[in-house]
C-alpha cells in the first residue's frame, strides 16, 4: 500500500488521488474490519458484563473464547489503519489473554469474571477509539 493510501486510511482524508490504490478493494477490507470491530466490542462489552454473582466458568470461557476469536479476526484484517490504534487494541487484547492464562485452574466464574473484567473495559475503549478513528458505521 502506498504511503499516500496509508494516510487516507488513517486519518479519513478523501482525494481523488487515492484512487489508484494497489489494494484489491481497500474500502470493502475497511467495511470488513469495521464489522470485526463491532463483533469484537460487543464480545468485550458481554465479557465485562458478566455478574460474577452468577457468571458460572463456562459461562466466562464461553466469553472470552468469544472475545479470542474476535481479537484474532482482527488481527488478520488487511485493511491499513492507524498503527497506534491497532497497537492499542493488540496491547488491550493481550493484557486480557494474560490475565486468562494467569487465573488457576481452580478459580470460580466470579473469580474470573471479576478479575477480567477490567482488561474486557480496556479492550472495549481500544476498540471504541479504533472505530471512531476509522468513521465505521454505527
Amino acid at each position: 500500500m502506498t504511503a499516500a493510501a496509508a494516510l487516507f486510511l488513517s486519518v479519513g482524508a478523501a482525494a481523488p488521488a487515492f484512487a489508484a490504490d494497489p489494494s484489491p478493494n481497500p474500502s470493502a477490507a475497511a467495511a470488513q474490519l469495521c464489522t470485526d470491530l463491532n463483533k469484537l466490542r460487543s464480545d468485550a462489552t458481554a465479557l465485562s458484563g458478566l455478574n460474577p454473582a452468577s457468571a458460572t466458568k463456562d459461562q466466562v470461557k464461553d466469553a472470552y473464547n468469544d472475545v479470542k476469536g474476535g481479537w484474532d479476526t482482527v488481527g488478520k484484517s488487511k485493511a491499513t489503519w492507524n498503527a497506534a490504534q491497532k497497537e492499542a487494541v493488540k496491547s488491550a487484547a493481550d493484557g486480557l489473554k494474560k490475565t486468562w492464562d494467569d487465573l488457576p485452574d481452580d478459580t470460580t466464574g466470579a473469580e474470573a469474571a471479576t478479575k477480567l473484567k477490567p482488561q474486557a473495559q480496556t479492550l472495549d475503549s481500544a476498540v471504541k477509539s479504533a472505530r471512531t478513528g476509522l468513521k465505521c458505521p454505527g
